[in-house]
């Protein structure tokens, strides 16, 4: 699955980029598949020999300026090599006038063709960055996604068991709200991912026997993000007087998403248990986890240090 080239003249994103369609309107339809980017300055010099048919080709300054300076054998030589291939896109910078015999190629070919004043080098960190995010493996969790102290924590477990309800006793306290009930994650570069919601149900939360309310008009700018990366995933469970649960925390146990291990804690749910007070001490703790702090580990190697003195 690519990113649509005509996705460059529709994106929210990009309008700060400003990229103008000069030909090749045809060829709107091609795909990008990859967020690398090629500038091909040496390939045209006839230095490499691999054109990747599958990137953005950037033009600046100097592959303007070197190829209207080839005599016509050269320049026919040059602009076979992007002849051969069904490149998705050629963006020329820095608000060049793209030459006639570019123009001529990009229609030929139902190439899109486009200009924009910035730099190549500002140009591909923003565009790279875009492509990174819409090209990112992604799923959709049934959950709830909430940032408490910094810690993006994944509420998850069975309908009705008050994921909602604990993340707005959380949003009360003056956490913030990412996405109730249903969660989009994307898998970053390396390994990292990040949550958002869908625009539909954006800063939006079901609660039972009162309704849809929007925490953004209740709590304000401040009780809500629109993208966060995860931390921890936490499941809430009823509790069974016969299931064992985690009393000390010395087992660490991870949840897999997109192939990336996260922390997970199951917590029970009970009557007269704040699940919200339970949930920011795990954020507490998954922050002096990060900052090489284990509780648990130093309560056991402080037990074990006591009975080596009982032994004496």
């Amino acid at each position: 699955m690519g990113v649509p080239v005509k996705e460059f003249l529709e994106a929210r994103q990009l309008e700060e980029f400003r990229l103008e369609l000069v030909a090749g309107e045809k060829g709107l339809t091609r795909e990008v598949t990859t967020s690398r980017i090629q500038k091909p300055g040496l390939l045209l010099t006839g230095l490499l020999e691999e054109l990747h048919p599958d990137r953005l080709q950037i033009f600046g300054a100097a592959e303007i300026g070197y190829l209207t300076s080839l005599p016509p054998e050269k320049l026919a030589r040059a602009l076979g090599v992007l002849e051969k291939t069904d490149i998705p896109a050629i963006i020329v910078t820095r608000q060049l006038e793209p030459p006639n015999f570019l123009l001529n190629l990009c229609r030929k070919k139902d190439i899109p063709l486009f200009k924009t004043s910035f730099s190549s080098s500002a140009f591909i960190e923003g565009i790279t960055k875009y492509l990174e995010e819409r090209l990112a493996p992604s799923t959709t969790l049934h959950g709830v996604l909430v940032d408490v102290l910094g810690v993006g924590i994944l509420l998850i477990g069975k309908s009705g068991i008050g994921k909602s309800e604990c993340a707005l006793d959380l949003v009360s306290r003056g956490f913030r709200l990412v996405s109730d009930d249903v969660v989009i994650v994307k898998k970053m570069p390396p390994s990292v991912l990040f949550g958002t919601s869908s625009d539909i149900i954006r800063y939006h939360m079901e609660i039972r026997g009162l309704g849809i309310v929007n925490i953004k008009d209740l709590y304000g700018i401040t009780a809500i993000r629109e993208k966060k990366q995860m931390d921890l995933v936490v499941e809430l469970v009823r509790w069974e007087s016969d299931s064992e649960y985690e009393r000390l925390g010395f087992e660490e146990k991870t949840y897999n998403i997109l192939g990336v291990e996260l922390p997970y804690l199951r917590i029970p749910v009970s009557p007269g248990r704040s699940v919200a007070t339970i949930v920011e001490v795990a954020a507490r703790n998954q922050i002096l986890k990060i900052m090489g702090h284990h509780s648990a580990k130093a309560l056991e190697a402080h037990l074990d240090n006591a009975m080596k003195g009982l032994k004496r």
